[in-house]
């Protein structure tokens, strides 16, 4: 238990430095009477018995949290923080351990993945969690969660079944593939797929896809760890059909299309279509992959930017299509792939699917969504959905209404007034597409912005906005429904401390 508290001494209780010369501090140490005034565990564990502060934590919790308090007091001792004599000192020294103590235990039970309101007009926000999940797919994530399920039991022939048959199906429907596996998230589609087609053999790439994704994870290292052979071929901003052709050897397994999804190259660029390089492939006996990445299943374009949708490559004929769920897709994390059946069937049998499989909160979260999809309606059910194609009548409007009710605190004399934002999709997705918006401007008075944004992420429900100058901005595009109550009430707090 005591490693527990090993990485949050600093953030807990801060970092204690002496503020005494070293002699100074040697002259309290040698003062051993006072050390002696310290509880002992067992007394501590006796004075906090009945405290109703400590009933949710174990007998060792307590403890852990005792020593470290009592660690924490001998430093303060040391550096003359602490002073008095007698039984003074012996009661300041239980409060002041008890206070440490609790300090740390509402921290402890507090959970760290909390909801978090954004601010920052970023739809599909890496760091936020990207994409917020629609009504339906929420209700199936709880209905799973309060019991058993059937992940991997067929209800009608009464036996073991197949956890990714829930979804198979409506993938198949909603892309026009043959057939459908999910895993944990796209980097691992991409991984699976090629361990499975092409280990110890070639895997042609362009050079000016070989992209690196979020977190220092590389398309070459992907295709290292599977096992296959990585060959580059043409050049950074142009590579021909020709290219790839010249490639191919007796030892070619793939050709690999990478979407570039989170950078965008222009001017005197060219790549094959999706028809040239798929039928290429067919022509010399190779598999054809499309890791198309934010994965869209419906036609997306945003400030002339379009991106590829699923269908769209399947249609073209690539054998094995590999895409995000939490992307523009809009559901929980996950990895789909989609394809040919005679190599997905292939790709079951991998036993490093085993080690990649999805888990039942985020099958639910994706089945949900799937569902959405084929009710026809994506656009008013699912929020990343509505978020990207809200008009800038609507943005004003809804920053508007905003900017009414954060009347008191303009009342208090800080500044409040609507302005025109520009955002990104975030998660990967239409590259070098800005968004443009509305959010409010808050001028928080004597206030620093940079304070106001760090007591708005401390808040209950932390707040997450964007500084512009001496103003914070809050985007209006990301606000659920809701959120701008708790925006108020967060502002008014700090308001009213601010005057106290």
């Amino acid at each position: 238990m005591t490693n527990l508290f090993k990485q949050r001494d600093t953030k807990c209780f801060g970092n204690v430095e002496s503020v005494e010369s070293k002699e100074e501090s040697e002259n309290h140490m040698s003062d051993n009477q006072i050390f002696r005034q310290i509880p002992a565990i067992e007394q501590m564990l006796s004075i906090i018995k009945k405290d109703f502060r400590f009933s949710e934590l174990n007998h060792e919790a307590t403890v852990a949290l005792l020593r470290h308090a009592t660690d924490k007091i001998r430093l303060e001792l040391a550096n003359g923080l602490i002073k008095g004599d007698g039984g003074a000192v012996a009661g300041k020294l239980s409060h002041r351990i008890i206070e440490l103590a609790v300090q740390e235990s509402e921290l402890l039970l507090e959970p760290r993945l909390r909801k978090v309101i954004n601010g920052t007009g970023v739809v599909l926000h890496t760091n936020l969690g990207r994409a917020p999940l629609s009504e339906r797919a929420r209700a199936e994530v709880l209905s799973v969660m309060k019991g058993y399920s059937s992940l991997e039991y067929d209800l009608e022939a009464g036996g073991r079944g197949e956890r990714y048959s829930h979804v198979s199906t409506r993938l198949q429907e909603l892309t026009g593939a043959e057939e459908a596996i999910v895993v944990n998230n796209n980097a691992a589609a991409v991984l699976l797929v090629l361990s499975g087609v092409a280990r110890g053999r070639e895997v042609l790439v362009s050079r000016g896809e070989l992209v690196e994704i979020g977190g220092s994870f590389r398309i070459p290292d992907v295709i290292r760890q599977s096992g296959a052979i990585l060959v580059e071929v043409g050049t950074t901003n142009k590579t021909h059909l020709e290219d790839f052709s010249a490639a191919i050897t007796p030892n070619t397994a793939a050709v690999l299309k990478v979407h570039t999804s989170n950078f965008e190259i222009i001017g005197f660029t060219s790549q094959p279509s999706f028809g040239e390089l798929c039928g290429l492939a067919r022509e010399k006996g190779l598999i054809s992959i499309n890791d198309v990445g934010s994965g869209t299943l419906l036609p997306l374009t945003l400030a002339e930017h379009r991106e590829p949708t699923v269908p769209e490559c399947i249609s073209a004929g690539f054998d094995l299509v590999t895409f995000s769920g939490d992307k523009l897709l809009g559901a929980g994390q996950a990895g789909i792939i989609v394809g040919k059946k005679q190599y997905i069937d292939k790709l079951k049998q991998e036993p490093l699917l085993r080690a990649i499989r999805i888990d039942k909160l985020s099958l639910a979260a994706l089945e949900g969504t799937l569902i959405d999809y084929l009710t026809g309606q994506p656009e008013l059910l699912i929020p990343s959905w509505i978020m990207l194609n809200m008009t800038e009548v609507d943005l004003e409007k809804k920053a508007v209404t905003l900017a009414r009710q954060l009347a008191p605190i303009e009342a208090a004399g800080w500044g409040v007034k609507v302005v025109p934002t520009r955002s990104l999709s975030g998660g990967g997705s239409l590259p070098g597409v800005e968004l443009n918006g509305f959010g409010v401007e808050i001028l928080p008075g004597d206030m620093s912005a940079a304070k106001l944004e760090r007591l708005l992420r401390g808040n209950k429900i932390p707040i997450v906005g964007l500084i512009r100058g001496n103003a914070l901005i809050i985007d209006a595009r990301c606000l659920l429904p809701g959120d701008d109550q708790i925006l108020c009430a967060a502002l008014a707090g700090i308001v009213e401390e601010t005057f106290a």
